[in-house]
C-alpha cells in the first residue's frame, strides 16, 4: 500500500509541525519497523507538507500510526492546518530507489 498525504499548514505553525515530524523520525530510527518507508516533504511555499508512505504487504498498517510520537503530531494536525490533510491512495507505475531499501 502506497499513500500520499498533503495538507497546508498555518503560517505560524510550520515550526511546530516540523519538530514533531521530527520525533516520529527520531522514533522511526529508534524503533526500526520492518516494512514500513516513509518521507515527509516541505513545498517551496514555506507551509505546504506531503508525506510518502509505503507498507511492505505483509506489515501491518498501524506500524506507524501506533507509535507515540506519530500519536502526538496527529493530535492537533487538524489545528495546525489551513487546509486539513487529504490522503490519496497511489497506484505505482514505477520507481527506482524511492520505496526499495
Amino acid at each position: 500500500m502506497k499513500r500520499m498525504i498533503r495538507y497546508r499548514l498555518k503560517a505560524d505553525r510550520v515550526t511546530e509541525n516540523e519538530h514533531l515530524a521530527a520525533a516520529v523520525y527520531d522514533e522511526l530510527r529508534h524503533v526500526r519497523p520492518a516494512g514500513l518507508r516513509y518521507a515527509t516533504f516541505r513545498l517551496d511555499d514555506g507551509v505546504s507538507f506531503v508525506h510518502l508512505v509505503s507498507y511492505d504487504e505483509n506489515t501491518a498498517p498501524d506500524v506507524l500510526t501506533s507509535l507515540p510520537s506519530f500519536k502526538a503530531f496527529t493530535a492537533g494536525v487538524r489545528d495546525r492546518c489551513e487546509d486539513p490533510p487529504v490522503t490519496t491512495e497511489l497506484k505505482e507505475i514505477g520507481s527506482y530507489g524511492f520505496f526499495e531499501r
